[in-house]
């Protein structure tokens, strides 16, 4: 999608002195790119850190000037996505070979990052918005990962992050994941569940803050993505940090997501949804 991916050097170079990441804890840190978050998951200064999601294309350079504001010249361990759509993926190989660093995603989602599958196209009929409608012309083949990815182990512990573990919560896509940690309840939840509705463009602009279920243009599982909420609400997760949207914590957090786990067929599966969803 043109809007998405295609930004000239010239802008690039213009953005990189605004390429700052917020800190939400002491060890985890977001950066917005455009309309999509990659999180750092370390201390500042750290030489031990590691990137969650890699946003769209052509923000390879902004993202490495945020890590060096806050890491210096220290790249991280390894990137870990939460899951294969253009949004997340988009700077991942360029990333990837300016730190020579690898790349780690769910087993399931092996296929979609490595040019063997493509995802399902956007439905446009869904969230009635205008990113909805433009849903159908997003990328859905995403560039081959090959030399740098590798398969989160099955136990679900993650290379370089001792205190955080895997959830697997699918449904927006197969092997989509969100990371947990439980010594203080801090979630990284992807597009499981995200804080802004994505599907109007007005929405992300305003950054209007509220919990709501995955992106419905490309959630292809709606039975999943609701056990997926539902295991994310189990957790009582102190802050989340999602895949669009800003951040959340506290009673607005536990109220917003218990109410979307118990009420999801009303809340957030579209009425009017392809056959296949």
């Amino acid at each position: 999608m043109d809007q998405f991916e295609h930004h000239s050097d010239t802008n690039e170079e213009w953005h990189m002195d605004h390429a700052e990441a917020e800190q939400v804890l002491e060890d985890i840190a977001f950066y917005r790119t455009l309309i999509v978050n990659v999180i750092f998951l370390g201390k500042e200064g750290s030489e031990n850190w590691v990137l969650v999601d890699c946003g769209i294309g052509h923000y390879c350079k902004r993202i490495m000037e945020a890590a060096e504001k806050r890491y210096g010249s220290q790249p991280p361990k390894a990137i870990i996505l939460t899951h294969g759509h253009f949004d997340h993926v988009g700077s991942a190989k360029k990333l990837a070979e300016q730190w020579d660093v690898p790349i780690y995603v769910h087993p399931m989602e092996m296929d979609y990052v490595t040019g063997k599958r493509d995802y399902p196209v956007g439905d446009a009929t869904v969230g009635g918005g205008l990113f909805s409608l433009l849903s159908p012309f997003f990328p859905t083949h995403q560039a081959d990962l090959s030399k740098y990815i590798y398969p989160i182990p099955q136990d679900g512990s993650l290379p370089f992050l001792e205190d955080w573990r895997i959830i697997h919560t699918p449904g927006h896509t197969p092997g989509h994941i969100s990371l947990f940690r439980d010594k203080d309840h801090a979630l990284i939840a992807g597009d499981a569940i995200i804080t802004v509705k994505q599907e109007s463009s007005m929405a992300v602009i305003i950054q209007h803050q509220h919990i709501h279920g995955p992106p419905a243009y490309f959630t292809h599982n709606w039975k999943e993505a609701e056990k997926s909420v539902q295991k994310l609400a189990s957790l009582n997760p102190s802050v989340a940090i999602t895949g669009h949207g800003l951040p959340m914590e506290g009673e607005l957090l536990a109220k917003q997501l218990n109410e979307l786990a118990s009420h999801f067929k009303e809340l957030a599966i579209p009425k009017h949804k392809r056959k296949n969803h």
